[in-house]
């Protein structure tokens, strides 16, 4: 099996950038960087050039949502700098109005890390993952967070009094990681704590319940599912503890996560995550901010039945990581927050 290659360019340099989100603005398709600490929030076309500064200030975007079924609109968390400095938090919007950026405070929601939209064919959900729930002292872990969900009606910006959230789990202490997948196009969220990883399914049909489910019990800063060994059931790839160093690899046995394989190597700061299929091989991007600061793709290789790691950059402290798959442009775009860069890693055919 042939190694997968990437070509490096960075596109922008930019103090702690963090968070990126493919989307489409002005019906140019790009994706959006935006800053952990001061700093903005930006929109890039597919060649990397900067077209847009969506806001200037402030920073604190863990995470950017485009809403579904909107043109040039998309919610941000604003002003969560860190675990020990995100008590003013909250989720705004940004929409694009006749050439000019608006953005306006949807809700009020201290140390919210993470939050989506999951989107079913009879409506759409806001899921909010908060890290903690209050805060004392430097390095406070003794108010776990919570999972708070909340079905959205059109204009939902404009009534935030609306915005009636249930809290569907409680008493998650580090409620750090979250990625969203689905089954035959139906969404569900991971969500990775101390506490473990929760499978979370929005209503599958009107006026039914979420389903929540725990499928592993290891303190977890980050996972993702995917069929690696292509037997049909998706692997578990976590990243352990809390910002951790451990990578590991859990396979479906009698339907419970049993450990397939450990890496053998500390990975200082785990923390970039991204699955999906690059050049027709399911893979993991990941990334880590301490150490040797490496961006690295996961893979199995079907000949030698063993998982491979391929470096894909080193020394670039990767913070978050997508993968754009067009026709134009099929890249890695990277948010390397401890060297300040923004780069795209082009595959090369």
């Amino acid at each position: 099996m042939e190694t997968i290659k990437f070509s490096k360019q960075v596109i922008a340099n930019i103090e702690k950038c963090y968070s990126v989100c493919p989307m489409e603005i002005d019906r140019t398709p790009g994706f959006l960087i935006a800053t952990e600490k001061a700093g903005g929030c930006f929109f890039f076309d597919l060649t990397g050039k900067k077209v847009a500064t969506v806001w200037d200030d402030p920073g604190g975007v863990m995470s950017l949502v485009p809403v579904p079924n909107t043109e040039d609109t998309f919610l941000s968390i604003q002003e969560f700098y860190s675990p020990n400095d995100s008590a003013k938090a909250r989720i705004v919007q940004a929409s694009l109005d006749q050439g000019r950026w608006q953005v306006k405070k949807v809700t009020d929601l201290p140390f919210v890390h993470r939050f989506d939209i999951l989107s079913t064919p009879h409506q759409d959900y806001l899921i909010a993952c908060t890290l903690k729930s209050d805060h004392h002292f430097k390095e406070d872990w003794t108010h776990p967070g919570k999972v708070l969900v909340c079905p959205l009606a059109p204009g939902f910006e404009n009534r935030e009094d609306e915005l009636n959230f249930e809290v569907l789990i409680d008493n998650l202490t580090k409620n750090h990681g979250y990625y969203r997948s689905n089954v035959d196009g139906f969404p569900f969220a991971l969500i990775s704590s101390e506490n473990g990883i929760f499978k979370v399914i929005p209503p599958t049909v009107p006026d039914s319940g979420w389903q929540v489910e725990k499928i592993l019990e290891q303190a977890t800063s980050d996972a993702t599912l995917i069929d690696l060994t292509g037997d049909g059931n998706p692997e578990l790839v976590t990243l352990s503890p809390f910002h951790g160093d451990d990578l590991n690899i859990y396979h479906l046995v009698d339907g419970k996560y049993q450990l397939d394989y450990a890496w053998p190597e500390k990975l200082e700061f785990l923390h970039a995550i991204w699955s999906g299929s690059i050049a027709g091989q399911p893979v993991v991007i990941l990334g880590h901010r301490k150490g040797k600061r490496d961006l690295f793709l996961l893979r199995y290789d079907q000949d030698q039945k063993a998982y491979i790691r391929e470096t894909i950059d080193e020394d670039c402290g990767p913070a978050n990581t997508t993968f754009i798959d067009r026709d134009d442009l099929k890249a890695i775009i990277a948010t390397n927050r401890e060297t300040n860069e923004v780069a795209m890693y082009r595959l090369v055919s």
